[in-house]
């Protein structure tokens, strides 16, 4: 057998069974020991060197062990339990590697003692049958948890704290609040409907929430508007400026004369198109309605014709990324267009307000569809940055968890103390009383609960 087995790969290296598992349970307390420290709000920092040089700060598991390379097969199981973990509950992944370590350790021992391990695997299911049970039983039910802001603070408060200082933590405690209840509605809770901005030029405690949209590329006229309430938005990608055109081609002219009237012609065709906005915009926007308009175009917009739309009070933001034209037609509703012939009132969206924001090339869409919001966050480096961005989420996903479990289970280790003291498992098999089985079962009784 031996000889086959090494045909296949004459490098292989071939251990016995109770080798094997010596090593899968050293590489679990490996990857146990790495995350010790982390655990509690007295954990440490880890700081985390890519291989261009880049250094990122973090003592959330679940972002450590994204970042390690981990190469043993056990401890990339783990890994991936704890990244589960994280998907779910947003919480709780440092946890889920130290207990895993554990349970192993435990394990160790009892395979030691000779206990075979389909035995051990049996009670670890049994254990955990009765676990959900208790926890089914002990968790406190809470059916309209999405309105109850408090207690989301306290739990927001539960996966933060432990992660930055008291001071920050508190302070995105509301923000990553507020935001979920600001994007609740009757589906499911949608968290992509949250975005982080990292905004590098002020304090991480300057970080705050924005009930819309921020568009990083502002207003490029200086007479337009600053601020603008109850506004129409048109979402639109047409050219608004001058364009080569997009094949070869060579326009011949026989004097001045003619280069101009050349050029009036390619004016013409421009302001054609800005004149299709302005009729819209008197169209929809009357003095008695008090309604204003706002264009945000994917395509240029020139001078000439930013001062055509200035003029009418209208603020045109151009080249704006594509990213946010999709953005905000889910926050403002409205139907993008490639043609002015398509502009019609049908396909504008709606806006409370539109704002500047405190950066020079800031624009905020608030008060749109109430779908969407925007966490807006300072600080002095993108490391930094970094390390809030990957706590700021968990709260966010704890929330998210909250919401569909509709309970929750008192924290400090109440319930780890109340399952441990639930007793002994019963209808436990005790085992065959043939020669050489005897003591596996005395064995066996002790590793599922039993004197």
């Amino acid at each position: 057998m031996s000889s086959a087995v090494q045909s296949l790969n004459a490098k292989a290296q071939i251990m016995r069974s109770g080798e094997a598992h010596l090593v899968n349970v050293s590489a679990a307390m490996g990857l146990q020991q790495v995350l010790r420290s982390n655990l509690g709000p007295r954990g440490t920092l880890k700081m985390l060197v890519g291989g261009a040089g880049q250094i990122k700060l973090t003592k959330d598991g679940g972002s450590l062990l994204n970042e390690m390379q981990i190469q043993h097969p056990t401890a990339v199981m783990i890994a991936r339990t704890a990244t589960a973990q994280d998907d779910a509950t947003g919480d709780g992944t440092t946890s889920c590697v130290l207990f895993t370590g554990e349970l192993l350790k435990k394990a160790q021992d009892y395979l030691q003692e000779g206990l075979h391990p389909r035995i051990i695997s049996d009670g670890f299911d049994l254990a955990k049958d009765r676990c959900i049970e208790f926890l089914d039983k002990f968790k406190v039910e809470m059916p309209d948890i999405e309105n109850d802001r408090d207690t989301l603070v306290s739990l927001a408060q539960t996966s933060l704290r432990t992660k930055v200082h008291r001071e920050l933590a508190d302070s995105l405690v509301e923000i990553v609040t507020d935001a979920v209840l600001c994007i609740k509605n009757e589906g499911p809770l949608d968290l992509h409907m949250v975005e982080i901005m990292h905004i590098m030029n002020r304090t991480d405690m300057d970080s705050r929430l924005v009930r819309g949209l921020v568009l990083d590329h502002g207003a490029r006229h200086p007479d337009m508007p600053k601020h603008l309430e109850n506004c129409f938005i048109l979402t639109c990608n047409v050219s608004m400026e001058y364009e080569k055109t997009e094949v070869n081609s060579g326009f011949f002219y026989k004097n001045a004369e003619e280069r101009e009237r050349m050029v009036a012609a390619e004016r013409t065709f421009t302001d054609q198109k800005v004149r299709k906005v302005i009729e819209l915009k008197n169209l929809v926007c009357t003095e008695e309605n008090g309604k204003t308009f706002v264009v945000i175009n994917q395509k240029g917009i020139d001078p000439l014709s930013l001062d055509m739309l200035a003029k009418q009070g209208i603020v045109g933001i151009r080249r704006a990324k594509r990213r946010n034209m999709e953005r905000l037609t889910l926050a403002c509703g409205g139907v993008p267009v490639n043609s002015v012939e398509d502009m019609t009132p049908e396909i504008l969206g709606y806006a409370g307000k539109v704002r500047a924001g405190p950066g020079r090339r800031q624009v905020h869409v608030c008060g749109g569809l109430p779908e969407r919001d925007l966490v807006h966050d300072s600080g002095p480096g993108p490391e930094p940055a970094h390390h809030r961005t990957d706590q700021g989420g968990d709260p966010g996903r704890a929330s998210q968890h909250q919401e569909r479990a509709r309970g929750q289970v008192g924290g400090t280790g109440g319930g780890r103390l109340r399952v441990g003291s639930t007793g002994r498992f019963d209808g436990v098999q005790e085992g065959g009383a043939r020669q050489g089985q005897v003591g596996r079962a005395g064995v066996r009784r002790r590793a599922l609960g039993h004197p």
